[in-house]
C-alpha cells in the first residue's frame, strides 16, 4: 500500500507515527506542512508550507526564520489569529501542487494529521482516493470557530473525510457536531500512534528521581497552555517548599519565559530547556516527581501519555479530553487552568503525598500498556487503512 500522509514533518508525533508504520511495510510518502529535516522510513518527502509555515516554522536556522520565529513568540496570540483569519485563504495556491503531487504519487489512501491546515488542503482530494482525518483535541475547541472561513473549510474537510482518527473519544463527537457522518467510521485512537512502553523503559533504565525534588513542565509555550498561571504558581510552592526544582523544555531562550523568572525571582528554582530530543524529554520525567500540563484546549498529549508510562505524576488543567486519561485524586490531579493558587496546592499535594505518587504509578503504567500501547494502536490503525482501501 502507497500512503500519502499530509503532516508538520518537524512534529515528534509525525515521526513517531511513522516509526509505528514502518513495520507495515507501506511505502510512505510525507507531504510537509512546514520544512524539515529528513526522516527515516519514507520513501518521498514533499514540502508545501501552509498558512504562513515557511515564515515562522524553517528550522533551518538563518536569520530572517529566527526573526520571525522571536517575534511570533513575543506576539504569540496576534500571530494565531493572523493564522485564522488569512491562512485558509492562502490554501488556494497550494492546491494545484497537491494536486499534481496526488497525479505523481497515486496513493492508495491519504491521511492529514490535523484539520488546520493539513486536512483544508487534504478535502481537495479526488473522489475515488480514500482520505482519513487525524484531529489532535483543539481542532475543534481552539481552531474550528474562530472565523467563518475556519468554520466552512473545517466542515468542507469533515464532510470529504472517509474516515476520522482522533486522540479523545470527546473530537468524535464533536467533529459529528461539525459535520461528519456518522456512517463513516471513527478510530480513538493515540495521535503519535501509541507508546512504546519499553523503549521509554529501557531508556530510562536505572535513573533514580530527583533529590531536591523536581516538577517538570514539557509543554513549551503555546497559545493554549497556560504558561503564565504555571510561573505565577511557582513562588506560592516555594513559600511551602523552597527547595523544589522546576525544569521547564523548550523555553531556554525565549523571552516570554525569562520574563516570567526575571519579574517572579525565581531564578534559582529553575533550569530551562532548549528543544530536547524526545529520549532527553524521557529522562527528566523519569527524574520528576511531577508534570505539570496546564492547558485549556487539549487531546491526549504525548507529553501526558510518556508522563504517566514513567511514573510521573500529572498535574494538568481540568478540561473534558484530559478527563478521559485522568481521575484526580487516583491517577493524577486536575485544576483550574487560570488559577495559580490551584496549581500550587495540586503540586504541593503530589510532591508531598508519596502514596499517591505510588498508587498512581501503579495505575497508569496498565493504563497506559492497554489503552495507548503502540502494539495495539498499530494493529487498530492497519485495519481501518486496509478497510478503506
Amino acid at each position: 500500500m502507497k500512503l500519502l500522509l499530509i503532516a508538520d514533518g518537524r512534529s515528534p508525533i509525525t515521526r513517531r507515527w511513522i516509526a509505528m508504520l514502518k513495520p507495515l511495510n507501506y511505502e510512505l510518502v510525507l507531504i510537509s506542512s512546514y520544512p524539515c529535516e529528513p526522516i527515516a522510513g519514507l520513501y518521498k518527502l514533499y514540502t508545501l508550507p501552509l498558512a504562513f509555515a515557511s515564515q515562522g516554522g524553517s528550522q533551518a536556522g538563518t536569520g530572517s526564520a529566527n526573526l520571525a520565529k522571536q517575534l511570533i513568540s513575543r506576539f504569540r496570540p496576534l500571530a494565531q489569529r493572523v493564522r485564522h483569519l488569512l491562512g485558509p485563504w492562502t490554501l488556494s495556491k497550494h492546491v494545484g501542487e497537491y494536486l499534481n503531487i496526488l497525479e505523481i504519487e497515486k496513493p492508495d489512501l491519504v491521511h492529514a494529521f490535523r484539520i488546520p491546515f493539513e486536512g483544508m488542503l487534504a478535502s481537495a482530494t479526488q473522489p475515488g482516493i480514500p482520505l482519513v482525518l487525524s484531529t489532535w483535541g483543539n481542532d475543534f475547541t481552539l481552531h474550528a470557530s474562530s472565523t467563518g472561513r475556519m468554520q466552512s473549510m473545517t466542515r468542507k474537510a469533515l464532510r470529504r473525510a472517509d474516515a476520522l482518527m482522533s486522540d479523545t473519544r470527546c473530537d468524535v463527537t464533536r467533529a459529528l457536531d461539525w459535520g461528519y457522518n456518522p456512517q463513516k467510521p471513527s478510530l480513538v485512537v493515540p495521535g503519535n500512534g501509541g507508546t512504546d512502553v519499553d523503549e521509554l523503559a529501557h531508556i530510562t533504565l536505572g535513573i533514580k528521581r530527583a533529590a531536591p525534588p523536581q516538577v517538570i513542565n514539557p509543554r513549551g509555550l503555546r497559545s493554549y497552555v497556560r504558561t503564565d498561571t504555571f510561573f505565577k504558581a511557582i513562588p506560592l510552592v516555594l513559600a511551602k517548599m523552597p527547595e523544589v526544582q522546576f525544569v521547564c523544555a523548550s523555553m531556554e531562550g525565549q523571552p516570554e519565559a525569562h520574563n516570567w523568572v526575571d519579574q517572579l525571582g525565581i531564578h534559582d528554582n529553575i533550569r530551562f530547556l532548549p528543544y530536547v530530543s524526545q529520549p532527553e524529554l524521557w529522562r527528566e520525567y523519569a527524574r520528576s516527581q511531577v508534570m505539570v500540563s496546564n492547558s485549556t484546549h487539549d487531546g491526549s498529549p504525548n507529553s501526558l501519555l510518556e508522563a504517566m508510562a514513567l511514573g510521573c505524576l500529572p498535574v494538568c488543567g481540568d478540561i473534558q479530553s484530559i478527563r478521559e486519561w485522568i481521575t484526580s485524586g487516583e491517577n493524577g490531579l486536575l485544576v483550574d487552568p487560570a488559577d495559580p493558587a490551584s496549581l500550587a496546592n495540586a503540586i504541593l499535594q503530589a510532591l508531598n503525598n508519596t502514596e499517591l505518587r505510588i498508587k498512581a504509578a501503579n495505575l497508569n503504567a496498565h493504563l497506559i500498556r492497554e489503552k495507548a500501547g503502540v502494539d495495539a494502536a498499530r494493529a487498530r490503525v492497519k485495519e481501518c487503512y486496509e478497510r478503506l482501501v
